[in-house]
């Protein structure tokens, strides 16, 4: 499968929405990273176990994975020789937490499903861990009670910072001091205490400054009577930072100790958070679990599109029993064709990636090794090929790729081209494929292929319906019938008069057909009257025809295509009055009207500036002749040009 598959049939928009249902970070990253298998046995057991959770779901909508976030940063600082963070360590508490809650809750789901049920055995609750974890750790910070070293430092930090403020509040109200303060106020810079003194009295007060205000008007100086207490409590502050990390370490260690059983919990519950997400997108679509086989028969009942969502009309079809293996549906465009192959082809990746499909009980899907597909203009202004050439060039990877493993989707198959060659090259490629063995969906809007289905073994036909009281499509597919373009249908209906479309259906199918009006009313009969009543007396000037204004510039040397015989010749003069130039082909000068050339290549890019056509148009006798006339008058010389008709 490759990546162009995945972006064509909105598979990648698909795990977009399913990554939404899931929690974590992780969860999504895997959705979204998501790609199918190949493995019968692996997919059966992802569609089990996403059924198995869409019906816990039904039971109780809330699962216990939220413990997830955060989780990945902890595990990222395993073993490197830091002590995690209080914030770390909560979040690994709650991750805990949440793999208790998450054993429990399934405790009684070993019935309902006993396959998601079972994965929760692999979860280790880790009880010891999780109980000193919270021991230690509250409100986002070690704990007072964490160790006896640390209980202690705290008490005389609260002492000293006490005496601290105590001594500060006699100095700020004696009369020593009093005058010279901004304000009677304690604060801290640095973390050390400091008194807010007025500029013009700085160096009345002994200490240190630490900082002043934005103005420049305050200074906030450090006593010199409180610094052997401030040095003390700093002495303090940095013994509990000693004893913080001690305990941090050691609960570091705990956590390390049983770091195995914590990645294998952490990876189960990203699975459940994966697998849930899948289940509750399932719910969300109304989705069934398919039946899977490695026979290539599809059987889709009342599927839809799960991206059109209320707005997909249910498609139903069964392709690769009796050995019918290929489907062409014809008929107009804007009636469903595309979003029929394309609905296949996504319902396939979906199912061989695990997800249940929006489709009805019976269903059955098939297991592709890769899915090959020509959607969409494909137009490259990068590599400069035209829609055609690009799309030919991506049908020859195709035939060169496709086994008897592969899907083949083919959207409006020749097309882009002249309708007749564009058919038979369409009918061909389906030929040629079809031996190969893909399973071939092919879309068309040449009703000729119709036949080609009908008189292949191994082809089914198949149409859009078309209601013609509406004039609408109804986006149904109808198996076994080929698809009409509804013109001649849609024309009558619309009141064109039955005359005018017998004789468009004589052109196009070289065979006579009669056609109603749709009404019998005398006043619509006089109005259809009208489009082929013709004027017997109609007074037309009958001079000579005017020129077509549009004849092409031609000049001497050019390259032309000569229709319809589509023979190369090359240009050696004209136009004349009527259009028509001198045309040598195969070494004969022909006359032709304009209307059947085309140029092919143009002069300027096959001869120089001052090339002598003389050497291509006349022959080597004639050409003498021309030199000698060229320098003397010759009695009796004639050159003879030849110009057939």
């Amino acid at each position: 499968m490759n990546t162009n598959t995945f972006t064509l049939l909105d598979y990648d928009i698909i795990k977009e929405r399913v990554s939404q249902f899931a929690l974590s970070k992780a969860g999504k990253k895997k959705l979204l990273g998501m790609v199918p298998s190949e493995n019968l046995k692996q997919i059966k057991s992802w569609l089990d176990e996403t059924e198995e959770a869409v019906k816990i779901l039904e039971k109780s909508a809330s699962i216990p994975v939220h413990g997830l976030e955060g989780i990945e940063s902890v595990l990222n600082n395993f073993n490197k020789g830091i002590a995690l963070r209080p914030e770390q360590l909560m979040k690994l508490y709650d991750f805990l937490d949440c793999c208790r809650k998450i054993r429990r809750f399934m405790k009684d789901k070993e019935v309902l499903a006993p396959r998601v049920a079972s994965y929760v055995q692999s979860i280790e609750e880790l009880p010891s861990l999780a109980e000193e974890i919270i021991r230690c750790i509250r409100n986002g910070k070690v704990d007072d009670y964490a160790s006896k070293d640390l209980l202690k430092v705290r008490k005389q930090i609260s002492l000293q910072e006490e005496r601290l403020k105590e001594k500060l509040q006699q100095l700020i109200k004696s009369s020593k001091y009093k005058n010279y303060l901004q304000e009677m106020v304690i604060s801290q810079r640095s973390g050390r205490y400091v008194i807010p003194v007025k500029k013009e009295y700085k160096n009345k007060i002994k200490g240190s400054v630490l900082d002043t205000s934005a103005s420049g008007s305050t200074y906030f100086i450090e006593p010199e009577e409180i610094a052997a207490s401030q040095e003390q409590l700093n002495w303090l502050i940095a013994e509990e930072e000693a004893e913080v990390q001690q305990v941090l370490l050691l609960l570091t260690g705990l956590v390390e100790a049983n770091e195995k059983e914590i990645k294998v919990a952490v990876e189960t519950m990203i699975h459940y958070d994966v697998l849930f997400a899948k289940a509750k997108y399932a719910r969300s679509t109304e989705a069934q679990k398919p039946v899977l086989n490695e026979s290539y028969h599809i059987k889709l009942i009342c599927a839809k599109h799960p991206l059109l969502e209320s707005n997909a009309v249910p498609l139903t079809l069964e392709l690769g029993s009796n050995g019918q293996h290929a489907l062409v549906i014809t008929g107009p465009n804007t009636g469903g064709k595309t979003v029929t192959i394309k609905t296949v082809g996504l319902l396939t990746l979906m199912a061989q990636s695990g997800m249940l499909l929006p489709v009805q009980k019976g269903s059955s899907i098939a297991i592709f090794q890769q899915i090959l597909l020509d959607i969409g203009d494909g137009q490259s202004i990068e590599h400069n090929l035209s829609t055609f050439s690009s799309r030919i060039k991506n049908i020859i990877e195709i035939l060169q790729e496709t086994n008897d493993r592969t899907l083949v989707l083919l959207d409006e198959l020749g097309s882009g081209t002249d309708p007749a060659e564009g058919m038979g090259l369409a009918t061909a490629i389906l030929e040629q494929m079809f031996k190969k063995g893909p399973t071939i969906m092919a879309t068309t809007h040449y009703s000729e292929i119709k036949g080609f289905a009908e008189d292949h073994e191994g082809f089914l036909n198949g149409a859009m319906e078309f209601d013609l009281n509406t004039l609408k499509p109804t986006y149904k597919l109808i198996i076994g019938k080929g698809g009409e373009s509804q013109a001649f249908a849609i024309a009558l209906k619309l009141g064109m008069h039955p005359k005018i479309i017998e004789r468009a259906h004589q052109i196009t199918y070289k065979e006579e057909r009669t056609y109603l009006p749709y009404s019998n009313e005398h006043k619509l009969k006089i109005e259809l009257e009208k489009q082929i009543i013709v004027n017997r007396h109609i007074k037309r000037s009958k001079g000579e025809k005017k020129l077509d204004q549009a004849i092409q510039v031609l000049k001497q040397g050019d390259n032309v295509l000569v229709s319809p015989q589509n023979e190369i010749g090359i240009i050696q003069k004209g136009p004349d009055a009527r259009g028509n130039f001198s045309v040598q082909i195969k070494g004969e000068r022909v006359i032709i009207n304009h209307k059947r050339l085309k140029l092919y290549i143009s002069a300027d890019e096959l001869y120089p500036e001052d090339y002598d056509f003389d050497i291509i148009f006349e022959t080597k006798e004639n050409r003498n002749k021309s030199k000698l006339l060229n320098r003397k008058h010759v009695e009796g010389l004639i050159i003879e040009n030849e110009e057939q008709n």
